[in-house]
């Protein structure tokens, strides 16, 4: 059983949904975005804007998500 004091972060598609690759729970913001940062600079340097925006986001306690970051790295190297 997960910890109701400890924050979950993911990350998302600049759209919203889950991203389609990296979509796993991370256990701190750092974490989640040092995977976006080595997937931007790596395999999703690529993939566009689509691929390469990025969103983290936390699980509220009601079970929703919030986006609380954007990785600016993964936005400047997005190819249109």
């Amino acid at each position: 059983m997960e910890d109701p004091g400890r924050s979950v972060y993911r990350l998302a598609s600049l759209d919203g949904a889950p991203h389609p690759v990296l979509d796993a729970p991370y256990d701190s913001l750092e974490a989640a975005e040092s995977a976006a940062q080595s997937w931007c600079a790596g395999q999703g340097r690529l993939s566009g804007l689509a691929g390469c925006g990025i969103a983290v986001e936390v699980q509220t306690r009601a079970g929703v998500w919030r986006t609380v970051d954007y990785p600016l790295c993964c936005l400047r190297s997005a190819r249109p």
